[in-house]
């Protein structure tokens, strides 16, 4: 049989197409193919268009401080679509004691703010001479023991913002790899940090860098919303010959030189395959497959639903991103976000968007509630919070059919186990929605390294990036 591509790749979400932009873009002549079980591109993002609003299903945006992702925006051709929200000008707040409040992007500022009492701030030292915890430690006992009590709703609302996650189940090697290298490396949060400051510094010197202020990054959708990235990623592609529709992938197996993939009607080879699927899709494709046994054979996911509620311009929303509230606060909703504060044209004139978000991994049960008494409970919530005079004028509840990869014990063995297939296999490459993180810029950095390794062989190990913390 002759191959039918030079690179299959499985699932038209943002990390496949993502691959095969930069692929592309490296190598125009190479030979592609993506197959979708889908009937479009895009997998967990979804934009939502109805009766002049504008709200999203999945992923909201992407910060701009990723290279990765820029120069898929310009490949795709988008640079003239983006709509930016920087976070210096557009503060996000934090539910405490029942009432929000505004809360500055950056650790260092938080402590001087009155958030935190002065016993608290003055417990952060303590990071010097803390010991690393043995084993891995949950985000919860991770920041207690090097922190303090006092600092954990924020840690709490920071990871239910990016995961709908629970911060004593989430373990702080696999969320935050860059900051647990750190502390093992140096032995204390704090000094990693000044130790990295100096060595950036040294060698900017050496390399006659001018040294420059740097700002907060922006976040970054599109007009149209998210979904704007992957129809235009999979526009560039030719239909039933670089991508092909309700194609479900039902197994692969390893062939001389390359990799048979079957469908329900079709025997597709290659010499790579990129499998770019959500972790647990992905587990139970290879399931069948004679790779080695990896050391879970599935991961939990968190469930949310968004509750987009259209208000008239009588709604006193305040200004800025929106908020979100730890699990002490025992509040409803997750959080909201203040949708047509940070992208005009969110909402019809006169009007306001909020999209709240409800259930997550602490509330699953939360999502067997009808529509009309999730929409009713949040509108409840929301105005205990925010100056709401008058019920909503539209609403709707967006149910996504994908949950959120949850990085909890078990999860940095399996990435473990990827590495050691990407070493003993150089022609297999697995990527995609919670490989090495879910964010958007996340995949977008998964899917370069994908191409790299086609491109250029096997890849030596990147070290962890130490990332921004945002609120």
């Amino acid at each position: 049989m002759q191959p039918t591509a030079d690179v299959l790749i499985i699932g038209a979400g943002l990390s496949g197409l993502a691959a095969a932009t930069f692929l592309k873009h490296k190598e125009p002549d190479i030979s592609l193919l993506i197959i979708e079980q889908g009937d479009h591109p895009g997998g967990a993002v979804h934009s939502h268009i109805e009766e002049g609003y504008l709200a999203e299903g999945g992923a909201h945006g992407f910060l701009d401080n990723a290279l990765e992702s820029r120069v898929l925006v310009h490949e795709a051709g988008l640079t003239e679509e983006v709509e930016k929200a920087p976070l210096s000008e557009f503060v996000r707040y934090i539910c405490l004691n029942g009432k929000l409040n505004l809360i500055p992007q950056s650790p260092g500022k938080v402590l001087k703010a009155p958030l935190v009492p002065l016993t608290g701030k003055l417990r952060v030292l303590a990071d010097l001479w803390k010991k690393p915890l043995p084993d891995e430690p949950t985000v919860a006992q991770w920041v207690e023991h090097r922190f303090g009590k006092s600092l954990l709703p924020f840690a709490d609302a920071v990871f239910t913002g990016t995961y709908a996650g629970d911060i004593e189940r989430l373990k702080l090697e696999a969320v935050m790899p860059g900051l647990h290298s750190l502390e093992q490396d140096h032995g204390s949060v704090l000094k990693g940090a000044v130790h990295k400051m100096r060595v950036a510094r040294k060698e900017s010197r050496k390399q006659g860098k001018k040294k420059g202020k740097k700002g907060l990054p922006a976040m970054t959708s599109f007009k149209s919303g998210m979904s704007r990235l992957p129809q235009a990623m999979a526009a560039k592609l030719i239909p039933n010959k670089e991508i092909m529709y309700r194609t479900a992938a039902r197994s692969i197996a390893e062939i001389d030189g390359g990799w048979s993939v079957k469908t329900g009607q079709l025997e597709l080879q290659a010499k790579h395959l990129i499998v770019a699927l959500p972790v647990n899709r992905c587990l139970e494709l290879l399931a069948n497959s004679e790779l080695p046994a990896p050391p879970v054979t599935a991961i939990p996911e968190a469930r949310i639903a968004t509750v987009a509620l259209g208000f008239t311009d009588t709604a006193n929303v305040p200004f800025g991103f929106g908020y979100l509230a730890p699990e002490q606060e025992e509040r409803f909703a997750l959080g909201a976000l203040f949708s047509s504060h940070m992208f005009p044209g969110r909402a019809p004139a006169g009007h306001v968007l909020m999209e709240a978000l409800v259930g997550g991994r602490r509330h699953p049960e939360r999502l067997e509630l009808a529509d009309e008494e999730l929409v009713a409970k949040v509108y409840e919530d929301l105005k205990q919070l925010i100056d709401l005079p008058d019920p909503p004028v539209f609403s709707r509840v967006l149910r996504p059919k994908y949950g959120i990869p949850q990085l909890e014990v078990g999860y940095p063995a399996l990435l473990e186990w990827r590495k050691q297939q990407h070493a003993s296999i150089d022609n297999l490459h697995l990527c995609g929605f919670g490989w090495q993180g879910i964010g958007i810029n996340d995949m977008h950095k998964q899917a370069w390294e994908m191409a790299k390794r086609i491109l250029a062989g096997y890849q030596e190990e990147q070290e962890d990036e130490v990332k921004g913390v945002y609120f």
